[in-house]
């Protein structure tokens, strides 16, 4: 049975950049892009009159910033899934942004294909944080308002899975897990992928956050990072 694309609404004051996102949709038949916008204003009204399922914008639009656009869209449209695109300029925005409703973030400069598993991840209602997350990030969205699994199913972890947990928190690899675990990286890897499986997760900076709103780390456990 053919399902129906879901909608997107992009948003970025750089046209050039629009350009070039709506062209990494032309050959994707899961997605639909049904408008565009320019400024946080714009994109505001173009997402009460188009009604996208997801939102897709950049943080710094021109006359509304995007975690207020963010905040306007998901309050009046909660089943809408907003993704941001960020360049690290001021990582409290990004903050600001996840309080104000935002499913996950990515990176301008990511590979589309992590552009399309966060698009995916959203659309199914779990949160995304994107590749390039690092140890400050993960300690600023840890002490944040935001808590994207408050209301999820919370799965029971084994002690060996807590420690993996813990290991992956630290930003060990695969092959520095298992040769502290006396594992072989293969038995790592699957063991992570569980892991991933049971939080919903995509990237170990969703496994971080996941644990520290959790409780199976504590911000402590990563303040030399």
């Amino acid at each position: 049975m053919n399902r129906s694309p879901i909608r997107i609404l992009l948003a970025d004051d750089h046209e050039l950049y629009l350009d070039g996102l709506k062209g990494l949709f032309l050959t994707q038949q899961v997605y639909e892009v049904v408008a565009e916008a320019q400024n946080g204003i714009e994109l505001v009204k173009m997402a009460k009159l188009y009604q996208p399922q997801i939102v897709l914008t950049d943080l710094r639009m021109p006359l509304l910033s995007g975690a207020k656009a963010i905040n306007k869209i998901t309050q009046a449209s909660p089943t809408c899934k907003c993704l941001v695109l960020t360049n690290y300029e001021n990582d409290l925005s990004v903050i600001e942004a996840l309080e104000a409703g935002a499913s996950g973030y990515i990176t301008k400069n990511m590979p589309k294909q992590q552009l399309f598993t966060a698009l995916d991840q959203i659309s199914r209602g779990y949160p995304y944080f994107c590749q390039a997350t690092n140890a400050k990030m993960i300690r600023l969205i840890g002490r944040s308002n935001y808590n994207p699994f408050s209301h999820k199913y919370s799965p029971k972890f084994t002690d060996h899975e807590k420690t993996i947990i813990y290991l992956i928190c630290l930003q060990k690899s695969n092959q520095e897990i298992a040769r502290i675990l006396s594992l072989s990286p293969r038995t790592v890897e699957n063991r992570r992928a569980r892991i991933y499986q049971k939080m919903s997760v995509k990237t170990s900076a969703g496994v971080a956050i996941y644990a520290i709103k959790n409780d199976l780390v504590t911000l402590n456990d990563l303040e030399d990072q």
